[in-house]
């Protein structure tokens, strides 16, 4: 009888740049633009990352939303004023080689079904130039969100969808790209009622897009990069999301991983419940929306009353938590992944995306510690997982031998 070897395969950890915004200083990256990407490759080798995903975003005096407004972290660490050449991209590629760390793909977060044609035009060419660059750079995939046009219905924004967001998906497949969306429903976009603001927010709406991407020839560039914090947002956890999807026969949507947990407020959630703060939040000033842009700030109420992002491994958290998905079940997010998704795990990214707002530290030495545990605190949760995953899948299973036990199961409260 032949014997399966003990193999376990594990995903690769590397880190979101929008984690330290300013690494290089404002006036020496925007005199010289790529120093800030590379400046970023050397800061992830000395956290031990095995790669980056590259923070793109409008220049600060392009953007249609002031920072002041923004409650995550925005960078453009890859900064595209000017077009991203065969000059750049050589430079870009020799910092990969000096430093060792890959750049996973490019990432551009923004409202691309923006109800202003005007300032859609501007998203979406923008977006065209961070797809240019990615090809450049030899990467296979932008991740980022689709938005709504907050003016329309959700049914008739699948029609917005098919206008103007598929036409995206082609640049992207002449280009040999994947765009991968996060899930995250940004209820702070608008000091309005709307509180999904990108429609592709959950399984549902993945599977309704896709059927839309699919009568158009683009199937396979519609992807989602999975981030189990808006699950817990939305009271789902990572099992019953991947076992639904699995079920549907669109296990292969997931194609990447934001690692970022959500804790869930208890009393936040007593006052509120989790359609988050309602009224009265410093958003409205004399019964219309507030032209300072740090007072629309205040319409995050809708999902910070509730609950706070995590960094990875920063945050305690009650066993009975987990149960009641009010925090993400690290271990069992990785186990779920190899037990129910196809992936080539081998060429699977996890990102750590630092949103958690007490350690979002603007210095560099400060922050390097923290990133570094965290970064570390996947890596070995990935291995735990990946160890367990091939033990009882691969070997005792070669063998016949039975798994004990039950474990967590989909679908159950």
């Amino acid at each position: 009888m032949s014997v399966t070897a003990f193999a376990p395969t594990f995903m690769k950890v590397g880190i979101l740049t929008a984690a330290l915004q300013e690494l290089t200083p404002r006036d020496l990256r925007d005199a010289d633009p790529d120093r800030a990407i590379e400046d970023w490759l050397a800061f992830g080798k000395e956290l031990g990352a095995d790669c980056i995903q590259l923070s793109a975003a409008l220049h600060p005096s392009e953007t249609d939303v002031p920072p002041e407004a923004m409650l995550d972290p925005v960078a453009n660490t890859l900064d595209l004023r000017k077009p991203f050449d065969k000059e750049r991209a050589q430079r870009v590629q020799g910092a990969v080689t000096a430093t060792g760390t890959r750049i996973s793909d490019l990432a551009y977060f923004d409202n691309l079904l923006h109800h202003d044609g005007v300032t859609r035009k501007k998203k979406h060419d923008f977006l065209l130039r961070v797809f240019d660059a990615a090809a450049m750079l030899g990467v296979d995939a932008v991740c980022g969100f689709v938005g709504r046009n907050q003016q329309r219905s959700m049914d008739e924004n699948l029609v917005d969808f098919e206008h103007h967001f598929v036409p995206l998906l082609k640049e992207a497949k002449s280009r040999g790209l994947t765009y991968r969306v996060e899930q995250c429903p940004m209820p702070g976009w608008t000091t309005g009622d709307n509180w999904h603001n990108n429609i592709a927010y959950t399984p549902g709406a993945w599977i309704a897009l896709h059927r839309i991407c699919e009568k158009h020839g683009v199937g396979d560039q519609f992807r989602v990069h999975y981030d189990p914090s808006h699950a817990i947002l939305m009271g789902q956890d990572t099992r019953s999301i991947f076992q639904f999807l699995k079920d549907q026969g669109y296990g292969f949507l997931i194609g990447g991983f934001h690692v970022k947990g959500q804790v869930v407020d208890s009393r936040g959630v007593a006052a509120w419940g989790y359609g988050g703060q309602t009224m009265e939040r410093g958003d409205w000033m004399d019964g219309k929306p507030s032209s300072n842009p740090a007072d629309q700030l205040n319409a995050w109420k809708k999902q910070v009353v509730l609950c706070e992002h995590e960094l990875p491994g920063t945050a305690r958290h009650d066993p009975l938590a987990y149960l009641q998905n009010r925090t993400v079940d690290w271990f069992d997010h990785q186990l779920a992944a190899r037990e129910l998704l196809p992936l080539d795990v081998a060429n699977t990214y996890l990102i750590v995306e630092h949103e958690y707002p007490a350690a979002r530290i603007q210095d560099r030495e400060r922050l390097k510690p923290i990133l570094q545990g965290s970064l570390a605190f996947v890596r070995h949760i990935d291995h735990a997982a990946a160890a367990m995953y091939a033990l009882q899948h691969e070997v005792l299973a070669a063998q016949g031998i039975p798994i004990q036990g039950v474990g967590r199961e989909a679908f159950r409260s």
